[in-house]
């Protein structure tokens, strides 16, 4: 089962939130060979989704993935509340996509009074 997390982002920001990822056991996942996607949308049922780009940390056996939004992509979002997904994935010896969701949960998107880029 996923984690729960919630998160503020500031409109108009740069954003990174970086994930340290363990196993059921307690111990650093190795990411070697996996691949990170997260999404962000308005509400489960939205059609648009926004995705953050991410990368996994080298070496991928410190289990450090790090998620990113631009500003440009923040100052795109209304400001409220939002659901965001992780998922990992990797292929099995058989070649077989395995996919885990890893956090999920809600982020709030704040206003801000002056745009940052004037």
């Amino acid at each position: 089962m996923a984690q729960y997390e919630e998160f503020t982002i500031d409109k108009g920001s740069d954003v990174a939130i970086e994930l340290h990822l363990e196993d059921a056991n307690g111990n650093t996942k190795n990411l070697l060979n996996h691949s990170v996607e997260a999404t962000l949308k308005k509400s489960y049922a939205a059609d648009t989704s926004v995705s953050f780009t991410s990368l996994i940390a080298n070496p991928p056996t410190d289990g450090v993935a790090t998620l990113s939004l631009t500003n440009v992509q923040t100052a795109a979002l209304d400001t409220g509340r939002y659901v965001y997904d992780v998922n990992i994935s990797f292929a099995d010896s058989d070649g077989n996509d395995i996919i885990e969701r890893i956090i999920e949960g809600r982020i709030q998107v704040t206003p801000n009074v002056v745009d940052p880029r004037s």
